[in-house]
């Protein structure tokens, strides 16, 4: 079962070693408010053998997955759309907001995830000096969490993951960094590539049917190859 496998993943993940100076992991998934809120959620929509396709994000930050363990999920969008209840209280986080959006204008949280995944290149976090610190703003980390990356991808996609084509979430950056692993690894056959939700809620919310439109023509191209 998909639900089965991502569910050992998370309870069993670790943060990789040897992280550069003043870089801290955000790691919630030790504890067991936070195993309870992964299980609850994959055995609700991921109980099954059908392969999805999966979006990669970045690296969880401290009010989404760094609260809940569920990428792009906060507090709010877990209890409000995915109807789980937790004690994580109803806060939120702008690029969840995006998803949930993207997600209720595919249909829902059902549909979405019946056919949809999502992960990131690293399921940890990172911090530093209190604030989000994403993998490929600090060089060093990003050279120093790349086996963990590939290993963390290679499970993911264990999970029961198309890998004729995937959807990288989060521009040049990521895209290139992903880009390359995959060229080295063959993770997939192809990858498509969108817009981080965070960058459209801070500086394109004008734009915001544009940008969910954008998603779903590539969730729509994905789903029909």
């Amino acid at each position: 079962m998909f639900a089965d496998k991502a569910i050992a993943f998370f309870r069993d993940l670790r943060p990789p070693q040897h992280l550069p100076p003043g870089v801290e992991a955000l790691y919630p998934h030790r504890q067991p408010a936070v195993q309870m809120a992964i299980s609850t959620f994959f055995r609700k929509y991921y109980n099954d053998s059908q392969p999805r396709i999966m979006l990669i994000g970045i690296n969880p930050g401290r009010f989404g997955a760094g609260i809940t363990g569920i990428n792009f999920t906060a507090p709010r969008q877990l209890s409000e759309n995915c109807g789980i209840d937790h004690p994580f209280g109803n806060t939120s986080e702008l690029s969840a907001e995006f998803i949930y959006t993207m997600i209720n204008a595919f249909g829902g949280a059902e549909a979405f995830f019946e056919k949809f995944y999502i992960g990131s290149v690293s399921p940890i976090g990172f911090t530093q000096n209190g604030k989000n610190l994403n993998y490929y703003d600090d060089p060093k980390l990003a050279e120093a969490i790349r086996p963990f990356a590939l290993k963390c991808l290679r499970r993911q996609i264990s999970f029961g993951i198309n890998r004729r084509v995937a959807i990288c979430i989060g521009g040049d950056k990521n895209h290139r960094f992903l880009r390359n692993l995959n060229e080295e690894y063959d993770l997939f056959d192809e990858l498509l590539v969108v817009p981080h939700p965070r960058f459209i809620m801070q500086y394109r919310r004008s734009q915001l049917s544009f940008y969910v439109q954008e998603y779903l023509e590539a969730l729509q191209y994905c789903i029909k190859e």
